[in-house]
């Protein structure tokens, strides 16, 4: 199920339960975890992109080994907000994994999430090659970190 709201995927997942975050490249796929609690993203790991039923197994392997009870796909959205070539790519990935899987699936905007996550990688004083190797995945905890902030305010104001 696709739910293109925050407020419908809060009220589609258990309370107690990890989401995944993606940060969808065209090379790569960037993949965070929250903790059961859903109150912190962790960077897990980045998939390189082959075909989609190839991705889509990688990715449903870690759903279920992970025990994760929903996705949240990054959206990325251009910077006047509208959607671009790169939404509707994401769009469609979305849709086709909704075929394969029962977990309910939305979207986050992820404008910025790569500045960030850049940002934070040289913070820390991370290596270029250090830095190629994990942009992604890190990428993918700001998008889901985005999401757990905007659940947690919505539990707080009901």
């Amino acid at each position: 199920m696709i739910c293109e709201t925050p407020q419908e995927f809060a009220a589609a997942i258990p309370d107690f339960g990890a989401i995944a975050g993606l940060d969808l490249g065209t090379v790569t796929i960037g993949v965070a975890v929250s903790d059961l609690m859903k109150n912190v993203a962790t960077p897990l790991e980045t998939i390189k992109r082959k075909k989609f039923g190839i991705d889509a197994e990688k990715l449903l392997e870690i759903t279920t080994a992970r025990q994760i009870k929903g996705i949240v796909l990054g959206l990325p959205m251009n910077m006047d907000g509208s959607e671009g070539p790169r939404c509707q790519a994401t769009r469609a990935f979305a849709r086709n994994l909704e075929r394969l899987t029962d977990l309910p699936i939305t979207y986050w905007d992820e404008r910025l999430s790569t500045v960030a996550a850049e940002r934070a990688l040289l913070e820390a004083d991370t290596s270029r090659k250090r830095r190629s190797e994990v942009i992604d995945h890190v990428a993918a905890g700001y998008i889901l970190q985005g999401m757990l902030d905007r659940l947690a305010n919505l539990r707080n104001a009901s």
